[in-house]
């Protein structure tokens, strides 16, 4: 009977146990950003765009297919799930110490000397150590650790919203310069032909040697840039190998026309602000922030007494073959006070080191909730911009081309110098470098916008609705 008193008495006490708890109620967030977003368009999405899935987003099957052989083997990505679970045992070593550990212990015990040789054999059942959780320490430093694990899994989160929008990006810039380097080319090919009549009517003493020269200005500057995106074609290459973690299939890569490389759908311009709390880089400050909020009130509760129970029921005997017979039973019950009185200071340290790293904290969030809205409101900003120039950019190059034929029609029939004919292909040029210039900034914005407001975790927009 006193042995059950005793088992009820200790069940009580470890019921109460973790009732109590010093963390502060609630921490004051004022980030400091506008009400509203700037104004851009009047209308409003429909659905979150973090709900949107990638793979309903980004269109076409090879940027598809790309994505999803880089999320199944990059590097940083296998990293960012290795930390979820690293946090994932760490919570569950913290959250162990919130219950008794029970283990079983056996020795022997032989002494001797001037007396007898004596030996003493036990067989043990108890509990070690177990600290009653009065002022909720350990309880908070669970908490803790799950706050952690918790901004570890969405750090991953953000790892693979980063990874999707680089992948994205990477494929569309390879595609951008392979239609520049298509553009260059074809140019190259044209300054070439018109080198050689040049040449001849040169020799025939229709050119003169200063029009040859120009001429050959035009194909050197055009063999320059082939060479230039080449280059560029062939590193464009080796960043997508490295995002997708392996050999990218050929059949994958964009073939560098621009109506394929415009494969992403357009996001409307007008958002909720309150998309920016689904962004994964803000719900990890934010759990960062609780686990910082929860180490305060571990803090405080180490300035409080703490009571350690050790206890076991078992069996002694002086002989092995008698160990588990009757009258062998024995049991020990120690509980272990630990109040502190003079730590030198060390005690108030560990407080303000974790108000400090609170305090920190809370500036991490608020910057990431700022730099979110600066982000969105930028990408924003630009769509509108963007439409508008991709527009006047194509209207300037069917211009510079209606006046570069004009141009060569009346240098053939002797009515402008070369001069002018020069700076016609010249404007020409330009205007289709910047034309593919100008359409990659259009889609790597879309990309960037979908990103920002926490698109790509998803796969297929109708996972994220049920």
């Amino acid at each position: 009977m006193k042995n059950t008193s005793l088992i009820l008495s200790i069940a009580a006490v470890l019921s109460l146990s973790g009732c109590a708890t010093l963390e502060p109620r609630s921490t004051e967030v004022a980030p400091a950003i506008p009400a509203q977003w700037p104004a851009t368009t009047a209308t409003a999405v429909a659905g979150e765009v973090a709900d949107i899935g990638w793979r309903d987003f980004f269109v076409d099957p090879r940027l598809q297919s790309l994505i999803a052989q880089s999320l199944d083997n990059n590097r940083d990505l296998r990293v960012a799930v290795l930390n979820v679970d690293k946090a994932r045992a760490q919570y569950r070593i913290q959250r162990a110490d919130r219950v008794p550990a029970v283990g079983v212990q056996g020795q022997m015990t032989r002494t001797g000397g001037d007396a007898p040789v004596t030996e003493q054999f036990s067989a043990n059942l108890g509990v070690v150590e177990f600290e009653l959780d009065l002022f909720g320490r350990v309880r908070n430093l669970s908490q803790a650790a799950l706050q952690q694990y918790f901004s570890e899994a969405a750090n991953r989160r953000n790892a693979q919203l980063a990874l999707v929008a680089e992948v994205a990006n990477a494929w569309l810039t390879l595609g951008a310069d392979s239609e520049q380097l298509k553009i260059a080319e074809a140019t190259l090919a044209t300054y070439e032909d018109s080198l050689r009549l040049s040449e001849a009517r040169h020799q025939l003493g229709s050119v003169s040697a200063l029009e040859l020269s120009q001429t050959r200005t035009l194909v050197e500057t055009a063999r320059t840039d082939v060479a230039r995106f080449q280059g560029q074609v062939a590193q464009d290459r080796n960043a997508l190998v490295l995002l997708a973690g392996g050999p990218v299939d050929a059949a994958l890569l964009p073939d560098g026309e621009s109506t394929e490389v415009a494969a992403v759908r357009a996001i409307p311009g007008g958002v909720p602000g309150e998309v920016l709390l689904r962004r994964p880089d803000v719900m990890a400050a934010e759990h960062t922030l609780l686990a910082a909020n929860a180490n305060i009130g571990a803090a405080r509760a180490a300035f409080f007494p703490s009571i350690s129970l050790t206890g076991s029921v078992g069996s002694a005997s002086s002989e092995l073959s008698g160990l588990f017979d009757s009258g062998t039973r024995v049991w020990s019950f120690m509980p272990t006070l630990n109040l502190p009185i003079f730590q030198g200071g060390k005690l108030r340290a560990g407080l303000g080191v974790a108000n400090a790293n609170r305090d920190i904290a809370l500036a991490q969030y608020e910057k990431a909730i700022q730099s979110g809205f600066r982000e969105a409101a930028d990408a924003l900003a630009l769509n509108d911009s963007l439409d508008a120039q991709l527009s006047s950019q194509q209207a300037l190059v069917a211009a510079a081309e209606q006046a570069r034929q004009l141009s060569q029609a009346r240098y053939d029939a002797g009515l402008d110098s070369f001069l002018t004919l020069l700076d016609a292909r010249r404007t020409a040029y330009s205007a289709r470098q910047s034309l593919v210039s100008t359409q990659l900034n259009q889609l790597s914005n879309q990309v960037a916008l979908y990103k920002v407001l926490g698109g790509g975790w998803y796969e297929r927009g109708d996972v994220a609705a049920r």
